[in-house]
């Protein structure tokens, strides 16, 4: 999965580069954008209850974490615990999110913002309503 990760990262920096796609600097507002969609991307990829259809075959259900979340553990051996392994866990996920939506930025610059506006949001209001349902006193 690392040799998978390198290669294309590699092949996809190098188009960027002969196509003189690579931004000379990234704007702060660009890195915000990328770090709270990569936190809700990863999030959904690893945890939400209703991506868990992807994640069925590489790991076990063990309980519901809460707020349309669930908790699961990897299984099987190999690759497919591996993939178990990535995909269960947001912290793991994340550098795959961040590098496809930093690619993203730079070959579908326009479609990718939409995108990461759109998980931006969600993220601000998931945090919202953590807010909300604590101000209640509710768990």
């Amino acid at each position: 999965m690392l040799a998978f990760y390198v290669s294309s990262v590699a092949a996809l920096t190098g188009i960027a580069i002969e196509k003189d796609r690579l931004p000379k600097k990234p704007s702060l507002l660009d890195l915000a954008l990328l770090g709270v969609a990569t936190h809700k991307l990863s999030r959904i990829v690893a945890k939400d209850r209703i991506t868990g259809i992807l994640r069925a075959p590489f790991v076990n259900y063990i309980r519901s974490a809460g707020h349309g979340e669930v908790e699961e553990e990897p299984r099987g051996r190999g690759i497919q615990r591996g993939i178990g392994e990535l995909v269960s866990c947001p912290y793991c996920m994340a550098p795959w999110c961040a590098t496809a939506l930093a690619f993203g930025f730079i070959f579908a610059p326009r479609v990718t913002r939409f995108f990461a506006g759109i998980l931006a949001t969600v993220a601000a209001s998931d945090f919202l309503h953590r807010a909300y349902t604590a101000s209640k006193g509710e768990k």
